[in-house]
Order: C-alpha cells, then sequence, then structure tokens
C-alpha cells in the first residue's frame, strides 16, 4: 500500500564549502595564476593590500586557533567531519578532495626534446629598429609581422592588393610559413583565390626569402630560385624529402637520376638554406620558469629546501580601514557587507599561508625520496608516486597531485616540475631494488649516443639483453616505446646516418 511518511537518516558525506573550494583552486594555480588570481581579489576586496616594504603597513589579521608554526593536518578517513570541523575551525583546509576529483598515481612522462633528423644551417639573423629619438641608446628586435608589413607598405601594391597582402601576413606563423588557407582568405575577404595567389607570389619576393611559403618543399624552392640553383634534379629531390630523412641515399639517386657526387653536392647545397625563414626574427617574449622551490646542498649534510619568496603573494588585512567602514555602517546589511569582505579578507590570507606550508612540505618529502638523484645523477632516479608521497607525510593523493601540477623546483641539477620526480617502476631480474623508467630511459640514450665512438649499432634486442645483463627486467616493446619517446630513429635508419655522416 502507498503512503507518505517522513524519515530521518544519518550517514557520512562530503561538504564542500566556498572556503574550500577556494583553498583547493588555490592549491592547483601556478605563480603566474596565483598572481593573476591575488591581483583581481586586490581589486575587489577593498579591505586587501599588499604588505609593502617600504612605508608604514597596516595590521596583518592573526588566524584564529592556530599557531604560526603549527603543524598541518589533513583528515582522510572522515571527508564529512573534516569539512565539518572546518566550518568551525580554520585549521584544515584541504582534508579529503572530492572523489571524483581524484588523480591517478603516476604522472605523464615527458619525453625530452632530441633534434631532429635534418640539420640545416641556423636561420638567418633579423634586423634591429633603428634608435629611437627619444632614447637612442634602447633598441627593440622588430618582429617578423612588422619586417613582412613594413615591405608590403613598400611594395607599391593597390589599397585592395595591399589589404590582401595583409591578411596573408596575419597568417604567417614565427617560422615564416603561411598557415592559413588561400580560398578561406579570398572567402573572407569577397575576393577571388586567382587574386589571392597574385598577391602570394609578390609576397614570395619578401625578405628573408623563402618566407610565406605552404610547405617546406616550396620554402627550400624559393630560395633556390633566387640563388639560380634550381633545376629538374633538385626539384626532385625536393619532393623526396622523406627519403632524405631516412638517409637512403641509393633510392635518392635512383629518383632524381644523378650519381653519387651529384648527390652529395645537392645535399650539400640544401644544408646551406634556411628551412625557418622567420626564425631570427623577434616574437613573443617566451615566459621564463620561475621555480616555486629552491634545493641547495646543506653545510651540514644533506639538502636544503626553502620556498621562492618572489612567488609568494603577501597580502595583510587592513584592520584601520575596516574599523573605519565597520562604523559608518548605518544599518544591518551594510554591517554583514563589510563582515563578508572582512572574513573573505581574513580567510584568503590563511588560504595563501597554508598552501605554501603545503608545498613545502610536498617539496621536501620529494627531495627525501629522491636524494639520490640530486646527488649522483638520472640514474639513480627512484621509482615513486603520489601514493608513497600522500602516505609519508599524511596527506591525500589527490593534495600531493594538485601541489605538484605546474610547480617547479630549482635543484643542482637543473629546473624541474614537481612531477617529473615520480617515475614509473621497471622491477630488478634478480629481485633487487626496482629501477626508474627515467633512469632507464637516460641509459638507453646514453647507450645509443655511444654507438658513433665504436660504430657498432644496437638494436632493440641488444639494448634489452645489455639492460638484462645490468639486471634491469624490461620487454622489447618498452625498450622501443622509449625510444620512440626520445625521438631516437631506429636502428636500421641510425646506420644509414652513419654511413651517411
Amino acid at each position: 500500500m502507498l503512503g507518505q511518511r517522513l524519515e530521518v537518516r544519518q550517514g557520512q558525506g562530503l561538504v564542500i564549502t566556498p572556503q574550500l573550494q577556494q583553498a583547493i583552486k588555490l592549491l592547483q594555480l601556478s605563480n603566474l595564476e596565483l598572481d593573476a588570481f591575488v591581483e583581481a581579489e586586490l581589486e575587489r576586496n577593498p579591505l586587501l593590500s599588499r604588505d609593502e616594504a617600504e612605508g608604514e603597513a597596516p595590521e596583518p589579521a592573526e588566524p584564529r586557533d592556530a599557531e604560526p608554526d603549527a603543524e598541518l593536518s589533513f583528515s582522510d578517513d572522515r571527508p564529512g567531519e573534516a569539512a565539518q570541523a572546518m566550518d568551525a575551525r580554520d585549521d584544515d583546509l584541504y582534508g579529503d578532495a572530492a572523489p571524483g576529483e581524484r588523480s591517478g598515481d603516476r604522472a605523464p612522462d615527458a619525453a625530452p626534446e632530441q633534434p631532429g633528423l635534418s640539420d640545416w644551417s641556423r636561420a638567418r639573423q633579423g634586423g634591429v629598429a633603428p634608435e629611437g629619438e627619444g632614447d637612442r641608446n634602447e633598441q627593440r628586435e622588430i618582429t617578423l609581422w612588422e619586417h613582412l608589413q613594413a615591405q608590403a607598405s613598400a611594395a607599391a601594391l593597390s589599397p585592395s592588393d595591399h589589404a590582401i597582402a595583409l591578411a596573408l601576413i596575419d597568417a604567417v606563423d614565427e617560422g615564416g610559413y603561411l598557415r592559413g588557407e588561400l580560398a578561406e582568405i579570398a572567402d573572407r575577404l569577397g575576393c577571388g583565390l586567382d587574386r589571392v595567389e597574385a598577391v602570394l607570389a609578390v609576397c614570395h619576393g619578401f625578405e628573408p626569402t623563402g618566407v610565406m611559403a605552404r610547405s617546406v618543399p616550396e620554402c627550400l624552392k624559393l630560395q633556390l630560385i633566387e640563388r639560380n640553383r634550381f633545376d629538374p634534379a633538385m626539384d626532385c629531390l625536393l619532393n623526396n624529402l622523406d627519403l632524405l630523412a631516412r638517409r637512403d641515399l641509393p633510392a635518392l639517386r635512383k629518383a632524381c637520376g644523378v650519381d653519387a657526387e651529384d648527390m652529395a653536392e645537392m645535399i650539400a647545397e640544401l644544408k646551406a638554406l634556411t628551412p625557418r625563414p622567420g626564425a631570427g626574427f623577434g616574437g613573443e617574449t617566451a615566459q621564463t620558469v620561475i621555480p616555486d622551490v629552491h634545493v641547495r646542498p646543506d653545510p651540514a649534510g644533506g639538502w636544503r629546501v626553502e620556498l621562492n619568496s618572489d612567488t609568494l603573494p603577501r597580502l595583510l588585512v587592513d584592520k584601520r580601514y575596516h574599523g573605519v567602514i565597520s562604523a559608518g555602517a548605518r544599518n544591518e546589511a551594510d554591517k554583514a557587507f563589510v563582515a563578508d569582505f572582512a572574513a573573505q579578507a581574513n580567510w584568503l590570507v590563511k588560504s595563501l599561508d597554508q598552501r605554501a606550508k603545503t608545498i613545502l612540505k610536498v617539496a621536501s618529502e620529494i627531495v627525501r625520496q629522491q636524494d639520490a638523484f640530486l646527488a649522483f645523477g638520472v640514474e639513480f632516479l627512484r621509482p615513486l608516486n603520489l601514493k608513497t608521497v600522500a602516505e609519508a607525510i599524511g596527506m591525500h593523493e589527490s593534495t600531493v597531485s594538485r601541489v605538484t601540477s605546474n610547480k617547479y623546483v630549482a635543484t643542482p641539477r637543473g629546473v624541474f616540475e614537481l612531477k617529473f620526480f615520480f617515475t614509473a617502476a621497471i622491477q630488478a631480474t634478480d629481485g633487487g631494488a626496482a629501477h626508474s623508467a627515467e633512469s632507464v630511459r637516460s641509459r638507453i640514450k646514453a647507450m645509443i649516443e655511444a654507438e658513433a665512438a665504436d660504430g657498432d649499432v644496437l638494436s632493440d634486442d641488444r639494448i634489452v639483453e645489455i639492460l638484462n645483463e645490468a639486471g634491469i627486467d624490461i620487454a622489447r616493446r618498452t625498450v622501443a616505446k622509449y625510444r620512440e619517446a626520445l625521438r631516437i630513429p631506429s636502428s636500421i635508419q641510425r646506420k644509414r646516418m652513419l654511413r651517411f655522416a
């Protein structure tokens, strides 16, 4: 029989308050994103101000019921109670994350950049803007787009053709290649495709030679035409650059119909060309990675882990201004409005402090786990996952994952993302300690780099045998995967490269 009734049930659940959401958001921001967030909060909240070194600064807000160096407590067993306790006290900012936000144990492996097969000469250097009348000592490197636009203005084009040229220049990438579709540009400008192609032919005469080409063969063709070195054999060579990249010289000579001596001269001419004509000009300034943590050797032994103070925003709550506007509040709505801003300001100051402590805590444990890498090199990088670090410092895996995202550490061996230190484990053949995947990749790279000295090219099967003899249990497909991630050609291609050299 159907009916209505009231029931009271008790259960545990995760309560994510707005303050906890903000704390989680701050934890996973990079230092650049955090700086932008803080600037926005300074604009929005009149009670916040920066801690300036000069002048009299406002009094900082003191966290309630917490010592300055109090140890953090992150609860993983009872998420519901942790969230409720956070509403009463501000000691625990992170606790457990939502179940859907948990990340895996392993961080993705990042393959270092390796040089490509083609090793052409460097791109010619771009010009420098003339000295200004106001300050003759300051010079600014002009961009490729400015250089092309200046040539388009001096090309005696009609106003409509000049507009087409500017649209083509806007579609040029930093390497100097035209990436836009001519049909799309013609449709957008409301003109014929043949007219766009005619303007592009004029632009192909701009400096640097080869700019605004639509492919590498076309870029090299324009440079060869300028040098009066373009002929049917060279045209065939440009159409078979894939054979040149594989160092398959017999097939290349057969396709071009030339002998070995002519082929060597043609390849020498290609090496003198510039495959990226726009690379010598100024572009957007690359953002330098600013480390969040510094690791230095400790004179007493071990390693000293310190936060980079330049990446930590220093905010204060202006209590004097808070008192002034609180005294001027005339009704309950105004008082509630001021109290809300004050609570948000206090919480943000505390969240930033807890974020810094959490980053330092996680980074210190990673350094402790990977001290052999810092002392002896990448071959001593230990297998590590998020769970190991989380259990060691009493945090949740999702918290560690957020801390290591977009955070960098400066060590005596270079600047690394914190996720670099999390690598998969490869078992040892003798049952000993497991090997890090990154250290195994480093060994494979070192063995292949040593091939040029003795002339003996190692196959993937031979690399597996050498690693097994060294106590590393690895499969051939894993070696092939690591080799491809390092952008190293196969043994057959490397043999051709040695013969070519």
